[in-house]
């Protein structure tokens, strides 16, 4: 008689395949809840873009590498990817946490990581779809031209560059509640932009904030922007570790106080 055997899954191979569905699940409903609401989809995808076409292309008329278009256009591709990493993240999830659907969710087989996983994989397409925006006005002008090569490694370290801030905007969450999430957000998103170089070249500011701006996380995402954009040359590998270590600064401050609001 031939003997019946039976395989039982291997208990990693389980977690794993639990773990990508929930993290499949968790995408497709965070992303289908951004679409559906205009009041978050319509200014982080044109917002950036509107002021690109307004201050790097209609104000702008001169041609040539290094022209103010060349300039914006990187830097409003690193404003860009940033607000869908804060808002989702910092407002997002501080309302999540006041309307009870974290508490929800510790209770479901899911796993938080896979949570966090998704909200980050949204606020990359999110951001990834500013960049492409921005990068079809700067296509259109007939006056930005760089390899294909440069279009696809810029459009990847945008995407990835979002990371650092959704590590951000996950530590304003949880120190914020949803009332001040949006508020603290704001005083941090637009006033860092502008320190760090994305709206104006640094060089117009006073100089006592150059130290100021080389503390900011979207001071080296721009900057890695204008290298990969050759309209700087610098170090981008420095920024890249710089972004590493924002990304994981801004972690461990978001676990050590999650485990203090679970306190």
């Amino acid at each position: 008689m031939n003997a019946i055997v039976t395989r039982t899954p291997h208990p990693a191979n389980t977690s794993s395949r639990r773990f990508l569905n929930s993290l499949v699940q968790e995408f497709k409903t965070n992303l289908l809840m951004n679409v559906r609401q205009p009041a978050f989809l319509i200014p982080t995808l044109l917002f950036p873009a509107l002021f690109y076409a307004i201050f790097g292309l209609m104000l702008n008329q001169r041609g040539g590498q290094g022209a103010p278009a060349h300039y914006l256009f990187a830097t409003y591709c690193a404003f860009g990817v940033m607000g869908p990493a804060l808002f989702g993240f910092g407002a997002g999830l501080a309302i999540e946490r006041q309307l009870g659907w974290l508490r929800l969710k510790r209770t479901t087989p899911m796993s938080m990581l896979s949570m966090l996983a998704a909200k980050s994989c949204v606020s990359v397409v999110f951001g990834l779809v500013v960049v492409l925006i921005i990068s079809a006005l700067a296509l259109s002008s007939g006056r930005f031209v760089i390899s294909p090569e440069r279009w696809l490694l810029l459009w990847l370290a945008m995407g990835l560059g979002s990371l650092p801030f959704c590590a951000l905007g996950l530590f304003i969450s949880s120190v914020t509640n949803a009332k001040s999430a949006i508020a603290v957000v704001n005083i941090v998103y637009l006033p860092m932009s502008i320190f760090s170089g994305l709206w104006m070249p640094l060089s117009m500011l006073p100089a006592s904030l150059a130290p100021l701006s080389k503390s900011l996380p979207a001071y080296y995402l721009g900057e890695l922007a204008l290298h990969i954009a050759g309209v700087k040359t610098g170090r981008p590998l420095l920024c890249i570790a710089a972004l590493a270590a924002f990304t994981a600064g801004f972690l461990i401050l978001a676990v050590l106080f999650e485990r203090r609001n679970a306190r």
